[in-house]
């Protein structure tokens, strides 16, 4: 039997890798786009013969029941997200709505469509797994270091409270209907589709416009911030694992492994052979209401029961990240040179 999956945020860097990750193990992948969307011009655009699209949105719960009713997924993969941080003290109830009600509008859908109450037991034939994209942010203000499946939560951004709340909402469905929700708390995870506004990016995309003299500095907030990052390919794999498992459980995903900002600088500089003191310019705007300051993941259920571990470290990450940027951005100065010679 052909397995399919319903991916929401599928056109974001999780959901892309992770379409690729399931189309290579034969599943028929539906990939959740709302309707002014235009895949053709997202990441998945290379897909398009390959996944199915269909409209919805987080914030309108029939969307999400007839788009369930649809795919008729044996797995829903919630990577849906207003997923930059610092958006989050800005525009605080969207992302509530989009990151903490969607996780509820998407459980109330896959239950609907299930048929499930709360004195009726799935079965193997009408089960649909879901799996909600938690993130390290909930621990905010950790509690101890590193950080585990039962670290207590201390959210320090209104994303990490909604990411809170999804969470816990995925749990209470899984206890309430017997409904196979996992969580992961992935912990950051970047990759040369990261958007560019996040600050691995923002560094390698600088690096790059630098290096071809494009421009001269970087301005960047809190150097001294801490955290794990590992490359969202290998992290796609730990959220399939995750809905293979004969009983739903959540799972933290990251390297172990701490990087400073200054880290990151430091190994995008180097991959150019530049100094990166020469450009990188403090700028107090850019620094949290409430930081985050060291985050670092425990992985070690994810190791022994998923047999999962990441394949590429951070500095290899970086040098991807980089390589990826600096060809780009050579390109798009090739592309601008011929439109000056062209006389445009």
């Amino acid at each position: 039997m052909t397995k399919r999956a319903l991916i929401t945020g599928i056109t974001g860097q999780d959901g892309s890798y992770l379409a690729e990750h399931l189309l290579e193990q034969g599943y028929q992948v539906w990939g959740l786009i709302r309707g002014q969307a235009n895949p053709r011009k997202s990441r998945v655009s290379r897909l398009l013969g390959d996944v199915t699209f269909v409209d919805g949105d987080l914030m309108d719960q029939a969307s999400l029941v007839s788009a369930v009713d649809a795919a008729q997924p044996h797995e829903v993969y919630n990577l849906g997200a207003i997923s930059f941080v610092p958006m989050s003290w800005q525009q605080s109830e969207l992302v509530t709505e989009v990151n903490g009600m969607g996780v509820l509008r998407m459980l109330e859908a896959i239950r609907v469509v299930s048929g499930l109450s709360g004195s009726r037991t799935p079965t193997v034939d009408n089960q649909i797994r879901f799996y909600q994209a938690s993130s390290s942010e909930m621990f905010g203000k950790v509690a101890e270091t590193p950080q585990r499946e039962t670290t207590t939560f201390h959210p320090r951004s209104p994303y990490g409270v909604a990411k809170a709340y999804g969470h816990f909402i995925t749990r209470n469905y899984r206890e309430s209907f017997g409904m196979y929700g996992v969580s992961g708390m992935l912990f950051n995870h970047e990759s040369p589709r990261r958007g560019a506004e996040f600050v691995t990016r923002k560094i390698t995309l600088a690096v790059a416009q630098i290096k071809l003299g494009l421009q001269d500095k970087l301005r960047l907030g809190n150097l001294d911030a801490v955290r794990d990052w590992g490359y969202a390919g290998d992290y796609v794999r730990a959220m399939h694992l995750m809905l293979q498992q004969p009983t739903a459980g959540d799972y933290v995903v990251g390297t172990g492994k701490m990087h400073s900002v200054r880290d990151a600088v430091r190994i995008a500089f180097e991959c150019v052979g530049l100094d990166w003191r020469d450009h990188v310019v403090i700028d107090p705007a850019l620094v949290r209401p409430a930081e985050v300051e060291t985050l670092c993941a425990d992985n070690t259920r994810a190791r022994t029961e998923l047999g999962w571990e990441p394949e590429v470290d951070f500095t290899r990450l970086m040098q991807m990240m980089v390589e990826s940027d600096l060809r780009q951005a050579e390109r798009e100065r090739e592309f601008g040179d011929l439109l000056v010679s062209a006389g445009w």
